[in-house]
């Protein structure tokens, strides 16, 4: 059996915005989690939810509870969006935002490490006021010098490092010494190659990939696309299993009602939402055998 990792994206209708209004919403299933952890005063949010999925499926495959350090990861992808903002000369998204898939990215590039080891410098709840500005603004200093310098990116470092906390090359954790890297493959049993990034949008083919238009898709992530009920049809079956699920949304959205903590979806062309689970894959024809958790973000 293979066992994946996925992530979807769906669109549901007014109706079901309507029916949530009416009905108190009920719990169908609870499955393992870490607890809720304060992003704080920063624009993470992709990297805590990503993070969190990671945690429950450590907890779903019995290698006990983990609390990892987003802000590892987040001051990992800076300099990734930062490499993909100079090679394209500013012609690039460079914000806070992401996607998921950068953090099962960012884990295969950089690895992980607890929170214990690194939790950055302005501590356990962050607030990186500010820190957006100053880094774009060395960026498009750096590329006002033309050709740009070779070593650009260790004064972007310099900055990383003040504002967010310089991460440690090793660290002990339960009695031994690890990398980052070596505590992902040997702790957290982690395979980017378990993920797989699902979809549902009517403007590309289904049951094939695309490169998801999304602003903050800096990655260029593919998702692999398929029809509404069976996204559905997949977040129920995850669900039954055991499976958890991280789900991107725009926030910047005028139905996302924050202080409800609930998410309402209208059936908006290409809007971009995204679902991040876990599921057991058998061998059959890939259509027939993607599952899905419920939203839990």
């Amino acid at each position: 059996m293979l066992k994946r990792i996925l992530f979807l994206t769906i669109g549901i209708g007014a109706g079901l915005c309507a029916q949530a209004q009416q009905s108190p919403l009920k719990t169908i299933k609870d499955n393992a989690a870490t607890a809720v952890k304060s992003q704080g005063k920063t624009g993470t949010c992709w990297n805590y939810s990503a993070t969190s999925l990671v945690e429950s499926e450590s907890l779903r495959k019995g290698l006990g509870e983990f609390n990892l350090s987003e802000m590892y990861i987040a001051r990992n992808i800076y300099v990734e969006k930062a490499k993909n903002y100079i090679l394209r000369q500013g012609k690039a998204q460079f914000s806070e935002g992401g996607l998921g898939h950068d953090l099962i990215r960012g884990i295969s590039l950089y690895g992980a490490m607890p929170q214990e080891a690194f939790q950055g410098v302005t501590g356990e709840i962050p607030n990186h006021t500010g820190l957006m500005d100053t880094l774009k603004t060395y960026l498009d200093d750096v590329l006002k010098k033309r050709p740009v310098a070779a070593d650009w990116q260790q004064g972007f470092e310099k900055i990383l490092n003040e504002k967010l906390g310089n991460p440690p090359a090793n660290f002990d954790y339960k009695g031994k010494n690890y990398t980052a890297k070596t505590f992902a493959k040997d702790v957290l049993k982690f395979d980017a190659n378990d993920y797989v990034s699902v979809t549902s949008f009517t403007h590309h083919p289904y049951y094939s990939q695309f490169i998801l238009e999304a602003p903050d898709n800096f990655a260029n992530g593919s998702f692999y696309n398929l029809p509404l009920q069976e996204m559905i049809g997949l977040t129920k079956t995850a669900l039954k299993d055991g499976y958890t699920v991280m789900w991107d949304a725009d926030v910047s959205s005028r139905n996302f009602q924050q202080k409800k903590v609930m998410r309402f979806y209208s059936l908006i062309p290409l809007m971009q939402q995204q679902l991040f689970l876990t599921q057991r894959l058998r061998n059959k024809p890939i259509r027939q055998n993607y599952a899905s958790n419920y939203m839990r973000t």
